[in-house]
């Protein structure tokens, strides 16, 4: 009884083992020199790399250092002092005001557009290498043939000679239309309800031959396809086999012009929007690629777009609209040529 009386309690880490302090040899206790630690439903110690989520596995992880059993607590990290008497202050907070750019005003479309030199790469040189070599060799040729026909709408001569180029050619410089079952030119007032002698209306308007036509490029579509970034938008308009010194990138604040030239086909791709926020001319760029052209607009305000562009009617389909109509109207009904019925 008297011998337990002698035991002390070992108050290090991990150990909570009774000792004799006469018989106290250094290794005798297994502690924790560290302190507990509890996080996210761990629970381990400082001094080891022990973990786990259970509270009495935690009081059970074995201790990780020797010593001495000690009869002294080990001191406890100061707690932060609570001043109760503010338990009650209000504290104010300021928010700073937010600092607002400045509105940038919105050029006119028609401001003088800059043309962006491109960075071509040498992949497409190379694959169209071959089609510039191929193109010169037959695009060229512009000898007029014995038995080549006029060119010109509804003159039905043909080449036969120096002595051709003489000749009067009867055509019509307009074009054709046809509305509401009749078939005439735009640029004569004679009407027909059948398509045979539509094509036989002789020409009204006198002038030269034209042996070879002109070299009108067609137009293609291309997939065009935009995504943006915090600081820029990007416009990719994928295209193969383009000829980069004969296309075109050209742009001002508001406005974007893209004119590639595809020399196998000998036609455009033509591309003019109104773009949907203000850009930076002079950070802009644009890489030419063997599959698409990627044009980078550096946003001039902070801010996400909408859309890219704001829909425009194209120019050219509404001039031949209106010329149309106008046509249309100032024909006379009474000008129809029935003979055929």
């Amino acid at each position: 009884m008297s011998q337990e009386a002698t035991l002390l309690h070992c108050y290090n880490r991990g150990c909570g083992k009774k000792f004799d302090p006469n018989d106290n040899k250094e290794g005798d206790c297994i502690y924790h020199p560290g302190h507990p630690v509890f996080h996210d439903a761990y629970k381990g110690w400082s001094c080891c790399n022990k973990k786990c989520t259970d509270f009495t596995e935690f009081l059970n992880i074995k201790g990780c250092a020797k010593s001495c059993h000690s009869n002294i607590k080990p001191i406890e990290p100061e707690k932060p002092i609570i001043d109760k008497s503010k338990s009650n202050e209000i504290i104010e907070v300021i928010a700073q005001p937010l600092i607002n750019e400045p509105i940038l005003e919105r050029p006119p479309f028609d401001t003088p557009q800059m043309t962006l030199t491109p960075n071509v790469s040498p992949n497409l040189l190379e694959q169209i290498k071959g089609l510039i070599s191929n193109v010169s060799k037959s695009t060229f040729d512009t000898k007029v043939q014995i038995g080549q026909s006029c060119k010109n709408n509804s003159c039905k001569a043909t080449y036969n000679g120096p002595a051709s180029e003489n000749e009067i050619c009867n055509h019509h410089p307009g074009t054709p239309i046809f509305h509401e079952g009749m078939k005439y030119w735009s640029c004569c007032q004679k009407k027909t309800t059948d398509f045979s002698t539509f094509l036989e209306q002789p020409g009204c308007t006198q002038g030269k031959h034209i042996w070879i036509s002109k070299n009108t490029d067609k137009k293609v579509k291309c997939r065009m396809d935009w995504h943006q970034t915090g600081s820029f938008v990007v416009v990719s308009i994928y295209a193969k086999k383009y000829q980069p010194d004969q296309s075109l990138v050209k742009l001002n604040p508001i406005r974007l012009s893209v004119d590639l030239f595809f020399i196998e086909e000998n036609s455009r791709y033509n591309l003019d929007i109104e773009l949907r926020g203000i850009v930076d001319v002079t950070q802009s760029s644009v890489n030419m690629l063997p599959t698409k052209v990627e044009i980078k607009l550096k946003k001039a305000e902070s801010g996400s777009w909408a859309k890219l562009d704001f829909p425009r009617k194209n120019e050219e389909e509404t001039e031949e609209n209106n010329q149309n109509n106008e046509n249309i109207n100032n024909m006379e009904i009474d000008a129809v040529d029935l003979s055929d019925l």
